[in-house]
């Protein structure tokens, strides 16, 4: 069966940190693509960054360059997200998600996990 678990969510001050951890299971995690989406309430789901397993290769959207910081213990099958400086704007659901390649479109992502929210008090 195949799992993306996500953990680490919760409520903090703007300013302060996260670390959100993507736990993959059931698949073979080196030939997958891992991503981070959110979804703020009221608006549509977008990409916050990505890691290429194979080759560590990482992208990330402008809103969080600088801020966050994608990571991916291939031994564990766990992708890392470090957020830091967090601002109120960065409130919301946060998924993780696989897919073959870090470019394929949302809807081309095979896996999807839960969400964890993230929550951010100005």
């Amino acid at each position: 069966e195949v799992q993306l678990v996500e953990s680490g969510g919760g409520l903090v001050q703007a300013g302060g940190s996260l670390r959100l951890s993507c736990a993959a299971s059931g698949f073979t995690f080196d030939d997958y693509a891992i991503g981070w989406f959110r979804q703020a309430p009221g608006k549509e789901r977008e990409g916050v960054s990505c890691i290429s397993s194979s080759d560590g290769s990482t992208y990330y959207a402008d809103s969080v360059k600088g801020r966050f910081t994608i990571s991916s213990d291939n031994a564990k099958n766990t992708v890392y997200l470090q957020m830091n400086s967090l601002k109120p704007e960065d409130t919301a659901v946060y998924y993780c998600a696989a897919a073959r390649h870090c470019r394929l479109p949302e809807i081309e992502y095979d896996y999807w996990g839960q969400g964890t929210q993230v929550t951010v008090s100005s």
